[in-house]
């Protein structure tokens, strides 16, 4: 009798290798900062079993407008779509990298590469604090710009996507808190952590990897 493949070998899909395992996640870093902020969560995700292949805590240059950022996040998520064999990808973001993320998914053809999203202390709808740096996308991170107008008009959760974000009430950075919950996500108010916490909080990791999952 020929041997069937086991539920984890590859199986060949519309002429090309679809490998399996959980959907590769893409780590978006936010305002000064790049793609090491993230050891310590996609080390946690690799201890429970996410090969090392499926993270890509990606990096790019933060001083450029989020829309450009999104172009080049959709070129990224290209290429680990393609180098994987996955069909999807999760996408999990850092303060400012929820808004280059949500363009890409809004207005570059993402929703349909994502299968789920999440915003660690997102300034979805602005944040005070970016009065006080320069560059556009500060401005854009402002309350009330033109970016975060187009951005939130209509629905702020498009497509088939599965959205989540955290917020805590002790992250000064951004303000109000309020800002970081969308309409349509499945919205969660963490412990009294600061802006950076969200990041490495063993709690939010484990909500986080419930939402991926």
């Amino acid at each position: 009798m020929p041997l069937l493949p086991s539920p984890a070998s590859a199986s060949a899909v519309g002429g090309r290798q679809q490998a399996a395992g959980p959907h590769p996640i893409v780590f978006v870093h936010g305002w000064n900062s790049d793609g090491s902020t993230w050891r310590t969560m996609a080390d946690r995700f690799r201890a429970d079993g996410w090969p090392a292949g499926r993270l890509h805590p990606w990096t790019y240059d933060a001083t450029q407008s989020n829309t450009t950022t999104a172009g080049q996040l959709a070129d990224e998520i290209a290429r680990v779509l393609r180098t994987t064999g996955a069909t999807k990808v999760d996408v999990v973001t850092h303060s400012m990298g929820a808004l280059s993320s949500r363009y890409y998914l809004k207005n570059l053809g993402g929703a349909s590469q994502v299968d789920a999203w999440a915003s660690l202390a997102g300034p979805n709808h602005g944040t005070e604090t970016a009065r006080w740096c320069g560059g556009a996308p500060c401005v854009e991170m402002r309350p009330g710009s033109a970016f975060l107008t187009r951005l939130n008009s209509g629905d702020e959760t498009p497509g088939s996507a599965r959205y989540a974000t955290w917020g805590s009430p002790c992250d000064s950075v951004i303000n109000p808190a309020s800002s970081v919950a969308l309409n349509g996500a499945v919205n969660t108010t963490t412990a009294c952590l600061d802006h950076s916490g969200l990041r490495t909080d063993r709690t939010v990791y484990a909500q986080v990897k419930a939402h991926l999952r």
